[in-house]
């Protein structure tokens, strides 16, 4: 296959991941907003989505440095393994979407990268070598951070939840939440910029690493068209929902209102954010879970749905394999059907 053409597909593979990313993920952006009833479903999706588009421009493109060349050796990258890998992760994204589980697409494609990667270096110089391909200072700050991201949005949600009933604690409950239905549509709309610049960067690594294999580009400096198009497809994906992990996050985890949302937003937006400034792909979901378990925790520990959230935290665990063995077994496939092709 021409070079070009590899390059034009796997672009279109890598808008479509960032595209489901978005609906797989609008259950981050706005899961609070609607089970608190600030907005409709459809009024928090077109919030979010624009949020998420211009966000793109705001925060740099260090995270899509990291995931387009600081967790996989280029060296050992080729076209036929960024595709796979981005089928590895689209599959995964697919199947939790359809069950409702809010897993994390970051971690899915993350996987699927390392899995295609491994896979195809076990292929062509042994399985003893596959690990040759990872970049471990990379994989662990994301794993680090896949531990610490929902402990970290948990824990300043609760701070925060304790900050609110002492500042408002001569105020009534329904006071306070009227307050609260006009500031969550100001954490809905960070959360929504946080979620966008760390999820979008991804897919724009991921893109501007195809551009960089085939010779495109001679440094890996993310073009601004890219940028753009990352944005756009993120957004697009935000407005067509996630309502059943809306469902999962908003509704069985715990029961949420305004002030409680408006904390869970907040807390998910500073973890964000944080982790973006430090130029790691974190998951948004794993942040935004963390914050929503910290303020349903706040009234006492049954108040969350700890059977929902174990059943979660294994779907977190099973991410990045799971992904990895998909990913690694659409290359394996690939190249017993069409020996030549890599």
């Amino acid at each position: 296959m021409p070079v070009l053409a590899w390059v034009l597909l796997i672009i279109i593979v890598a808008f479509v991941f960032d595209y489901i990313n978005g609906f797989h993920d609008a259950a981050n952006s706005v899961a609070t907003v609607v089970a608190t009833r600030v907005l409709t479903p459809f009024q928090a999706v077109i919030w979010a989505a624009f949020f998420n588009f211009v966000s793109a421009f705001a925060f740099g493109t260090g995270v899509a440095k990291t995931v387009g060349s600081g967790m996989v050796d280029l060296r050992y990258v080729t076209m036929l393994v960024i595709l796979c890998g981005l089928v590895g992760a689209v599959v995964l994204d697919l199947i939790t979407w359809w069950f409702g589980l809010p897993t994390s697409s970051s971690h899915a494609l993350f996987g699927g990268y390392a899995g295609a990667a491994m896979a195809s270096v076990a292929l062509d110089r042994g399985a003893q070598h596959a690990f040759e391909v990872i970049i471990w200072r990379g994989w662990i700050l994301t794993l680090l951070f896949m531990v610490l991201a929902p402990f970290i949005g948990l824990a300043l949600a609760y701070v925060l939840m304790i900050a609110l009933h002492w500042l408002f604690r001569h105020t009534s409950p329904r006071r306070m939440d009227a307050y609260f239905r006009k500031l969550q549509l100001l954490s809905a709309a960070v959360y929504s910029c946080a979620h966008g610049t760390n999820d979008a960067q991804k897919t724009m690594g991921i893109v501007t690493g195809v551009l960089v294999t085939a010779g495109y580009l001679k440094a890996f400096e993310v073009p601004v068209w890219v940028i753009l198009a990352a944005g756009a497809a993120i957004g697009l994906g935000t407005l067509t929902g996630g309502w059943r992990i809306v469902h999962t996050m908003g509704g069985r985890l715990t029961r949420l209102k305004p002030r409680g949302g408006f904390c869970a937003e907040t807390a998910g937006a500073i973890s964000i954010l944080l982790a973006t400034h430090m130029h790691v792909g974190v998951s948004t979901t794993h942040v935004i879970t963390g914050a929503i378990a910290g303020v349903g925790s706040i009234q006492r520990l049954k108040a969350v749905r700890w059977g929902v959230a174990t059943n979660i935290v294994w779907a977190w665990v099973l991410t990045i394999p799971a992904a990895a063995t998909v990913a690694a077994l659409a290359l394996l496939l690939t190249r017993t059907i069409f020996p030549t092709m890599h």
